[in-house]
């Protein structure tokens, strides 16, 4: 009976010593996995703005690094405007005696030359009116012939005078008419004799391109109704709009450099104009229009109504720039890429401000030194890098 009861006992002293032994080992475990979860989860979170590359990838991409430098650029006014053509660059097109649209086959955006054919009016009244002119044309033969023969009894004194001076006068009379109905033949683009025709030609003036067309074929129009718009964009100036408070700043020749609204990447292109007039009068809005003329005006990219962002040039600073190769931009954010260490880079966003001769202001996060190297050529190649290696996990 002793026996058995210290079997019992011994056997309950053993079994809370093995559970003891057990937990601490469980425990290490899962702090183990823990702080490797964590440490996975950061690697993870710091991927999504780290790229690394080997040398022979540095070498491929065309990798090059350099520290932010102090460069001058123009400081002035920030404003805003659009592209424009002045009055003679812009000709509406009406049909001078009105009628139906016969044919038509412009488009918005078409390309057109000088004297090419817009457009057919028909117009029963061109029957009339060419009928009109033939009709005085012979009676102007025969008053021709009826001078003729007036002035030669005169001078002879067979006839009166007054029979030579009312022959004169009625041949005066049509020579006039005629003329007249010749030139409002010539305006509707009619044939000046000959066949009669009920259709006449609408021509383009000047070259250029069609920038509204406001008939459609069969609608009826008058000689007052504007049948389409051709801008020459030959001539583009750019009109700006200057708050009333800034426009003593301006001035006649001051340097403008603009960008288009459409211009989202980080290659923006910058054009650049002159200043050569400052409206004398403030709109209701309390601006001041101001027009300047391109430096180039034979560019195919610029279009007589685009929105512009300007600056117009009243001063140079020196401002911490890095050329606009080492610029990218994703999800409508600007980054540049820090070196951290041999084929590390870190995507640092930025805030960018003017931009000169391939060179931009950056502005860089207060955690981020100035003395930073970074990645100042082929800065895209990082981001396509990095962008393939999320798409692969």
């Amino acid at each position: 009976m002793y026996k058995i009861v210290s079997f019992v006992l011994l056997l309950g002293l053993s079994v809370p010593f093995g559970c003891t032994s057990d937990k601490p080992e469980t425990a290490a475990a899962d702090a183990e996995g823990r702080e490797t979860a964590t440490q996975e989860g950061e690697e993870a979170e710091e991927a999504t703005d780290l790229v690394t590359l080997s040398p022979a990838q540095q070498q491929v991409a065309g990798i090059q690094t350099g520290q932010l430098t102090n460069r001058p650029m123009g400081a002035g006014l920030a404003v805003t405007g659009t592209l424009d053509v002045p009055p003679e660059s812009a000709v509406s097109i009406t049909a001078p005696l009105g009628g139906f649209v016969d044919n038509t086959e412009l488009l918005q955006g078409t390309r057109v030359r000088k004297g090419e054919v817009l457009a057919t009016i028909r117009n029963p009244e061109f029957v009339t009116l060419q009928q009109e002119y033939l009709e005085t044309r012979a009676r102007l033969e025969y008053a021709r012939t009826e001078l003729a023969r007036q002035k030669e009894l005169y001078e002879q004194e067979v006839a009166p005078q007054k029979n030579y001076q009312r022959a004169q006068a009625d041949y005066n009379a049509l020579r006039v008419q005629t003329n007249a109905l010749a030139a409002r033949l010539r305006l509707a683009n009619l044939p000046v004799g000959g066949k009669l025709v009920t259709t006449a030609s609408i021509r383009a003036p000047r070259a250029g391109f069609v920038r509204t067309v406001n008939v459609t074929v069969g609608q009826a129009v008058t000689p007052t109704d504007a049948l389409f718009e051709i801008v020459d964009p030959e001539h583009l100036h750019v009109e700006l709009t200057v708050f009333e408070r800034d426009v003593a700043r301006v001035q006649k020749n001051q340097l403008i450099r603009f960008t288009l609204a459409s211009d989202s990447t980080g290659s923006r292109r910058e054009r650049t104009a002159r200043v050569y007039l400052i409206g004398r009068a403030i709109g209701q809005d309390r601006t001041v229009r101001v027009h300047g003329h391109l430096d180039q005006e034979n560019d195919p990219a610029l279009l007589p109504g685009l929105y512009v962002r300007a600056l117009i040039e009243t001063g140079r600073t020196e401002v911490p720039a890095l050329p606009d190769a080492a610029l990218v931009r994703f999800e409508g954010k600007s980054y540049v890429y820090a070196v951290e260490a041999p084929g590390r880079y870190r995507m640092v966003p930025v805030t960018l401000g003017r931009s000169e001769d391939n060179f931009t202001e950056v502005t860089l996060p207060e955690t981020v030194p100035a003395t930073t190297t970074f990645v100042t050529g082929a800065a895209y190649s990082l981001l396509a890098k990095m962008k393939n290696a999320e798409e692969e996990e």
